[in-house]
């Protein structure tokens, strides 16, 4: 005889429950690489400058890690079947996301942003509801 199972089989679409998933927080973290990139160029403070770096590095970090829980716990085969760019934009928004943390060029940051608004805008096509332009109005 088989023991009773203390485990009850569950099924979702997210990881979580959906309302956890927003791209607005790789935004966020991507418009603090942008200042802190802006605040390191506009300095001659040594000092100043390695802390900007070190917060960019570590925001730039950040916004690589909000996208890959998009990629890997909301985006589900049916996004990628009605976005087939979905994929390479989200691996283009990490590499830049990477790309920002070894750089100072203001360039770079604005690349990162306008990747990040793309997957957002993206987001927002499979998210009833979601405005994902209040989130950029509202930065």
């Amino acid at each position: 005889m088989r023991a009773p199972s203390l485990y009850t089989n569950v099924f979702a679409h997210c990881d979580l429950f959906c309302g956890v998933y927003d791209p607005a927080q790789a935004r966020i973290e991507a418009q603090a690489v942008f200042n802190s990139v802006h605040k390191y160029n506009e300095s001659d403070d040594e000092v100043f400058k390695q802390r900007a770096i070190a917060i960019k590095e570590e925001r730039a970090q950040l916004v690589k890690e909000h996208l890959w829980v998009l990629w890997t716990d909301y985006f589900k085969p049916q996004h990628v079947e009605a976005n087939p760019g979905l994929h390479d934009l989200l691996w283009r928004a990490t590499k830049a996301a990477g790309e920002a943390k070894k750089s100072v060029k203001q360039e770079d940051a604005q690349t990162l942003i306008d990747l990040v608004d793309e997957v957002g805008e993206l987001f927002a096509k499979t998210k009833k509801g979601y405005d994902y332009q209040t989130v950029v109005k509202n930065l």
